[in-house]
């Protein structure tokens, strides 16, 4: 799928969505500028053609969870097989293979200690096909929620309209300088067993009408409203945004695995947040400290960009990048294998 299948109207509702993600079509279209029928018709589209979709996620660290990244080594062959039973598990977030198909990464959301250890150290499919493993824990996640990347389109002011569609956002994430004072995930105790139901609907679709979430929940109507209210305004629940990114001129996705030195990692981490090639990155536990996932358009932009400004990045290191050749799962989405 090229570039150009994209138009401005297309562009600037992918954008429009990343802000509010649970808008509705009329409230787009009225930041648009175009007719709710047409919001509702290139939504439709680019969701049957370029798989766009919105979907809620759990802010793991506000309820007390412990994100992973895991990397496994495997025997050549074996890779597809590990990857597809990864990505059955409710525990999985998202399943990747990279480089020459016998390495994946894996994202893992642990909500105890047990239901971490029973993925590493009984639970890990294909074991004795497993040549090595890296399991390391985000600490801090630098990169905003909504990346807008190559779809920057919307005016200020439009940007401005439709963050009054959304509830009143969250409390800011701590500094690093006053972490050790925090006493704990002082959202825990709000996240509710019962709230799993609820949960696992918006994983699937984040923009499912609230008649049918009350449905699937066995709620009230009203009571998903405000159940959906509280939980972002805790900052607990959050909406991200899933697309094609070859429909946005992406054709290279790589993560990339940065040892930069202690003193720097805050100020490394918070500058390549800010690169526009960047959707997500972190700083983690392990022989590398900081994680980072990037897209680009082609090779070229790839050794553009580590040529200048990630080799800017101050404390850095070493660099290592894996380019990745498919996802197995999306969060919410396991695309079995063809």
């Amino acid at each position: 799928m090229k570039t150009n299948q994209l138009d401005e109207v297309d562009r600037q509702l992918v954008h429009a969505l990343t802000v509010a993600p649970r808008a509705s079509f009329r409230q787009l279209a009225g930041v648009l500028e175009v007719s709710d029928q047409t919001v509702a018709r290139r939504y439709r589209r680019l969701a049957e053609t370029a798989g766009l979709r919105v979907f809620g996620l759990i802010h793991g660290p506000r309820a007390g969870w412990v994100d992973w990244l895991v990397r496994l080594q495997t025997a050549p062959g074996s890779a597809q097989r590990i990857a597809d039973t990864l990505a059955q598990r409710p525990d999985t977030r998202w399943v990747r293979l990279f480089s020459g198909g016998a390495e994946m990464v894996f994202s893992l959301q642990a909500r105890s200690p047990e239901q971490r250890n029973t993925l590493f150290l009984r639970g890990l499919p294909g074991s004795r096909h497993v040549a090595a493993i890296t399991a390391q824990s985000v600490l801090h996640v630098f990169s905003p929620v909504a990346y807008v990347g190559y779809v920057d389109v919307l005016s200020a002011a439009q940007v401005n309209a439709l963050r009054q569609t959304e509830p009143d956002p969250p409390e800011p994430e701590p500094e690093p300088s006053e972490l050790a004072l925090a006493p704990g995930p002082a959202h825990a105790s709000i996240l509710r067993a019962e709230d799993d139901q609820l949960i696992a609907e918006l994983a699937l679709d984040g923009r499912a009408a609230v008649a049918d979430l009350a449905a699937a929940t066995h709620w009230h109507e009203s009571t998903v409203r405000r159940r959906i209210d509280e939980l972002r305004q805790a900052g607990l629940l959050y909406f991200d945004l899933d697309i094609d990114e070859t429909v946005l001129g992406v054709n290279a996705t790589v993560m990339l695995w940065l040892k930069v030195e202690p003193a720097s990692l805050d100020a490394a981490g918070r500058a390549v947040a800010e690169h526009p090639e960047v959707p997500f990155a972190a700083a983690t536990t392990g022989p590398t400290n900081l994680a980072v996932s990037a897209v680009f358009r082609d090779n070229r932009h790839l050794y553009a960009y580590l040529t200048t400004r990630l080799a800017d990045l101050p404390g850095l290191q070493s660099v290592e990048t894996t380019p990745m050749i498919r996802t197995v799962k999306r969060v919410g989405r396991w695309d079995a294998a063809p």
